[in-house]
């Protein structure tokens, strides 16, 4: 092991380490209204029933989704690195992203908001506790449908590091034989 040079660094920036997953698109709809955006604030919470928890700051994505209480995660490949940053510039209030971005809108089983077709994988989700958006625009989701392509099996994600700058998921290390089977 290496033991590291250290200093100070912007409290401030400190997300550059921090981001706990993928880029992911956000699709939502509400009375004939969808939209999507970009967002890289979300985190885990449990495993069953699966929840996530994310931070959502567009009024307008969080207004479709409190007024709806669903929506879908879905996670964009390193292919659609610039259609991400290019929803993320944009707001749906004044665009229909889906068609601007040639995105492909597919129908839920669970939820009405729609799926990206273009996505490697989709994840439907129903809002099941909006207690601390106002305080943190922050959403508790179930997600309650999956569906995930069936190859590559490790698809290149987008992770964003800050300043305009990204990092692609690479190389995988399998240490799955030196995990207690509880803890996989």
């Amino acid at each position: 092991m290496t033991a590291y040079k250290k200093a100070d660094f912007p409290v401030a920036k400190i997300r550059r380490f921090l981001e706990p997953g993928p880029i992911v698109l956000v699709s939502s709809a509400w009375r004939g209204r969808t939209n999507v955006m970009t967002m890289g604030w979300h985190t885990v919470m449990e495993f069953e029933p699966s929840m996530v928890g994310c931070c959502i700051f567009s009024d307008y994505t969080s207004g479709l989704i409190k007024r709806s209480k669903q929506c879908v995660i879905n996670i964009p490949t390193v292919d659609m690195a610039g259609v991400v940053v290019g929803i993320g510039n944009s707001t749906g209030a004044e665009v229909d992203k889906f068609a601007k971005f040639e995105l492909t809108a597919v129908r839920g089983a669970k939820v009405d908001a729609p799926l990206i077709g273009e996505c490697y994988a989709n994840f439907e989700c129903r809002v099941i506790d909006a207690s601390l958006v106002r305080k943190y625009h922050f959403f508790v989701l179930e997600v309650v449908k999956a569906h995930v392509a069936k190859a590559p099996k490790y698809p290149r994600t987008i992770h964003y590091r800050g300043d305009g700058v990204f990092m692609v998921s690479g190389r995988h290390v399998n240490l799955r034989r030196k995990f207690k089977p509880e803890n996989l």
